[in-house]
């Protein structure tokens, strides 16, 4: 199969509000959700290795990138019934869902909401089924610690961090691009990988970041309060440590079986969600990154991201992949 450039389409939502979308490629359909939140689709490299084995439907979350411009709501029910609007504006009946970043949980969210509507589900580097305390202070410690390779790198980033609210969107993008270049393994060409997520730039929706953000918050705020006031809910969770290997973490939230597993280094954390074999995402030296994606579109693995790589069946490319959280 050749891969086929989509033309750019306005999917309109239950409440008129249109979000850009572009469908490509040629066979099982396959929805990708971009990180942020606030951020717009980079997959367009990746499209270009899946091409020949997936249709793939990129898209723009509500008022944000190319998108029409909104007020929100920026909830996680919104977010679903939009995903659902691609959904059904493309005619698909089922989907393997790629979600990145904050996109991973917006991905999880549907497959919860809509299981029937889901083939497969691929979690690429989320935030985790937890409280971001859980992990994001370790994540700003060895952001910093990356990007002070750096030293001049880590002054430009600090001095513009601090003046934000008042950055012209030229220094809001090298803002971004300093950011991102902390998540790539490959330090050579860490600002090259970044500067392609930020080509084009679009802008960050901040007012939609605060409103997932704080939502997200409130929710695991609320899970911990009723999960410590019921032992019966403590309990859901066990702590295994099987011979010669790290912890494994077996938990059943919603119905949905999630294992992590961390090596006995310490080095690297990897969970999967569902079926162990279907959802990965690992944990590198600056926090959640693109370790090993596997993108199942019904028959076999089409293709592997590495670190910031991507391969195809027959070829290999290296495609900017970062986690792109803002905070």
């Amino acid at each position: 199969m050749t891969w086929t450039r989509g033309e750019t389409e306005t999917v309109r939502t239950d409440d008129g509000t249109g979000l850009w979308a572009r469908r490509s490629g040629q066979g099982e359909p396959l929805a990708l959700c971009h990180g942020g939140p606030g951020l717009w689709d980079m997959f367009e490299d990746v499209t270009g290795l899946l091409g020949d084995v997936a249709s793939v439907v990129r898209w723009d979350q509500r008022g944000c990138g190319r998108s029409d411009p909104s007020d929100g709501p920026w909830t996680t029910e919104r977010a679903v019934a939009d995903l659902d609007a691609v959904r059904g504006h493309f005619g698909l009946e089922r989907m393997t869902l790629l979600g990145h970043s904050w996109g991973a949980q917006l991905a999880l969210s549907y497959a919860l909401a809509h299981p029937e509507r889901v083939r497969a589900l691929v979690y690429v580097s989320g935030t985790g089924i937890g409280p971001d305390a859980g992990w994001h202070d370790a994540y700003r410690r060895n952001f910093r610690a990356r990007l002070a390779e750096s030293p001049e790198l880590l002054a430009r980033w600090s001095e513009l961090t601090a003046r934000r609210p008042q950055l012209s969107e030229a220094e809001a993008r090298e803002r971004a691009v300093l950011q991102w270049s902390a998540e790539f393994p490959e330090r050579e060409r860490a600002l090259e990988h970044a500067r392609r997520m930020a080509d084009p730039w679009l802008g960050v929706n901040f007012a939609c970041n605060r409103a997932f953000n704080a939502e997200r918050n409130r929710t695991w705020a609320r899970v911990v309060r009723l999960r410590d006031s019921n032992p019966a809910e403590k309990s859901a969770c066990s702590v295994t440590r099987p011979r010669g290997r790290g912890e494994v973490r077996t938990c059943s939230p919603a119905g949905v079986t999630v294992r992590v597993g961390w090596p006995s280094d310490g080095s690297s954390a990897t969970t999967a969600v569902g079926d162990p074999g279907g959802a990965f995402t690992s944990q590198d030296a600056a926090g959640p990154v693109c370790a090993a994606v596997a993108v199942s579109v019904g028959r076999a693995v089409t293709a592997v991201a590495s670190r910031g790589r991507a391969k195809g069946p027959r070829d290999r490319r290296e495609v900017p992949f970062s986690h792109s959280v803002i905070r």
